[in-house]
């Protein structure tokens, strides 16, 4: 049975004047509108498709790909809002809906939301959920220490931020490891840097090591030549100064800036960091 919010790899077995009819091994049939239909589809093609509830109830595919599907985690844009819930924008022409009973907090237009998605039972639309806890939990850890990860950010408390791991683990963010503006509902890459007997994970946005210092060095590059060749800072500057203008802290800008000198890719004068010729001549991988 074809189910909202899954994607399927389906059959072109006819054309209409609203679209394409998709068909499954079972016989069942879907409808791909007119606005999904290339010139080069022919009958007994196969199709990878997206299959929701169009503006009118009914269940139609699509070959674009949402920011959600079912069981997943993504942040999304609230564009609507009525008596009875929100509605968010996912990438298609119908808004998901997020019922009221299924928010955990006031949603409001314009803000961004932490959710998941599920086939709702009576109705078997794909509807979204601002509660978690059914999906991202820390029963089993799917990662391991080192590791590069996925990361959204889901709420803030004292200590810093907590986040969502490859949509399916919580993990932690603390504001001493934080160099730049971080928002609920930005998605980016992180580290994990350790795991705990009690499953709780710390996490940096930050590669450790050599790789980090690269990754610092990097950036400061893309920094400078954005900047015309120079940055207003170099490492006599105070901390503020430095997270000011680079978002980074004062010791991983210093062995990022060791790094280039040894390099020849940058020089100290003045207070100001600029690029050589040499930085040309660096190599990231």
């Amino acid at each position: 049975m074809l189910t909202a919010g899954s994607k399927y790899k389906l059959h072109l077995s006819r054309f209409t004047e609203n679209g394409a009819y998709l068909m499954d091994e079972n016989m069942e049939e879907v409808l791909l509108p007119k606005r999904y239909v290339t010139p080069n589809m022919e009958e007994g093609d196969s199709v990878e498709v997206f299959i929701y509830h169009d503006s009118e109830d009914r269940p139609v595919a699509t070959t674009e790909t949402p920011k959600i599907m079912a069981g997943g985690v993504a942040s999304l844009e609230a564009v609507d809002i009525t008596p009875y819930g929100a509605f968010l924008d996912w990438g298609l022409p119908k808004d998901l809906f997020l019922p009221k009973a299924n928010q955990q907090e006031r949603v409001e237009k314009g803000y961004w939301y932490v959710v998941t998605a599920y086939v709702d039972r009576i109705t078997g639309r794909l509807v979204a959920s601002t509660k978690l806890g059914h999906v991202v939990n820390n029963d089993e850890i799917i990662v391991k220490t080192g590791e590069k990860v996925d990361i959204i950010v889901a709420q803030r408390n004292e200590l810093g931020f907590r986040v969502v791991i490859n949509q399916r683990n919580w993990g932690m963010i603390y504001h001493n490891q934080i160099f730049k503006p971080v928002y609920i509902g930005d998605t980016m890459e992180a580290y994990v840097v350790r795991i705990t007997e009690d499953k709780r994970i710390d996490l940096t946005l930050q590669p450790a090591g050599f790789d980090g210092i690269k990754n610092s060095a990097r950036q400061l590059i893309e920094l400078m030549v954005a900047q015309g060749s120079t940055l207003p800072v170099c490492d006599a500057s105070t901390p503020e100064e430095i997270q000011k203008y680079t978002q980074m802290s004062k010791k991983t800008f210093k062995r990022a800036v060791g790094y280039l000198l040894k390099s020849g890719a940058v020089k100290q004068q003045d207070g100001y960091l600029s690029l050589l010729e040499g930085y040309r001549n660096l190599k990231w991988e």
